[in-house]
This record gives C-alpha cells, structure tokens and sequence, in this order.
C-alpha cells in the first residue's frame, strides 16, 4: 500500500511540474483560484462565528 502511494504522490507531482512548465499562465491561474477558494472559505467561518457571537 505505501508503494502505491509513494507512486499516486510521484504522479501528481510530475503531472503539476508538467503543467506548470508547459502552462504557466493556467498553472498562475489554478493556484490562484485555489488561494482564493481557501481565503473564501476562511472569511464564512469567521462571519458564522461572529454571527453566532453577536446573537
């Protein structure tokens, strides 16, 4: 199991370097979509919380 694991890792790596070389202005734009999906998600938890904080 841990060999195919390490292999699956291996994969997605060369798969991103790939990318990244070969597509760099989409490989900019995945990441930053990504940033932006995580910085969203940050800013809903805080709302709830302040929310639930404030009634």
């Amino acid at each position: 199991m841990k060999l195919i694991k390490r292999v699956v890792v291996v994969l997605i790596i060369a798969f991103a370097a790939f990318y990244l070389i070969t597509r760099p202005q989409d490989a900019a734009n995945a990441v930053q979509g990504a940033v932006g999906a995580v910085w969203g998600a940050g800013v809903a938890v805080v709302d709830f919380f302040m929310a639930l904080a404030q009634g």
